[in-house]
C-alpha cells in the first residue's frame, strides 16, 4: 500500500509542478506549438471533462470536490483490500487517485482546474486537458481492459 500511495504522490507532484508553470509561463490563450498536433495553452476549467457545466452559477466547484472526494475514498478502500497480484488494477487506481488529488487541490486553492494541453488537428481541438487528466484517463483504460481481458483465474478442477 506504500508504495501505492507514493505512486499517487508521483502524479500528484507531477501535476501540481507543471499546472503552476502552465499558469506562470503561458499567457491567455496564446499556443505555444510543440509538434504539428501539440500545443502548450493555458486554460481554466470551471467544470468538469471536456468543460461540462463549466458555466454554471459556481455550486458545480462544490459538486466536483465532494464527488471527487468520495471517489478518491472508494478507490483507496479498493487499492486497500486489493491483493498485490493484481497489479493492473493497482496502477489504474495509482494514477486515478494521483490525477484526482491534483484536480481537487486546483478546485479547492483557485475554484477551478488548470488545463495546458492542447491537442489537436488543423482547426480541430480535443479539448484542453492536464497530467492529472491523463493520469485519470489511462487508469480508466486500464480498468477497462482488466475488465475485457479478466484476471488469470485458477481453473476450478471438477
Amino acid at each position: 500500500m506504500v508504495k501505492c500511495l507514493w505512486g499517487s504522490a508521483v502524479v500528484l507532484i507531477l501535476d501540481q509542478c507543471t499546472k503552476l508553470l502552465a499558469d506562470a509561463m503561458l499567457s491567455g490563450h496564446q499556443a505555444v506549438v510543440l509538434l504539428p498536433f501539440l500545443a502548450l495553452r493555458k486554460a481554466y476549467n470551471y467544470g468538469a471533462a471536456f468543460s461540462f457545466l463549466g458555466d454554471a452559477s459556481g455550486w458545480q466547484r462544490w459538486f466536483f470536490i465532494i464527488l471527487a472526494l468520495l471517489v478518491i475514498t472508494v478507490l483507496a478502500a479498493w487499492l486497500r483490500r486489493l491483493p498485490a497480484a493484481d497489479t493492473r488494477i493497482r496502477v489504474a487506481l495509482v494514477l486515478i487517485l494521483g490525477g484526482a488529488a491534483g484536480n481537487v487541490i486546483d478546485r479547492l486553492v483557485y475554484g477551478y482546474v488548470i488545463d495546458f494541453i492542447d491537442v489537436f488537428y488543423g482547426n480541430w481541438h480535443w479539448p484542453t486537458f492536464n497530467i492529472a487528466d491523463s493520469a485519470i484517463s489511462v487508469g480508466a483504460a486500464l480498468l477497462l481492459l482488466d475488465a475485457f481481458l479478466g484476471r488469470n483465474k485458477v481453473p476450478s478442477t471438477r
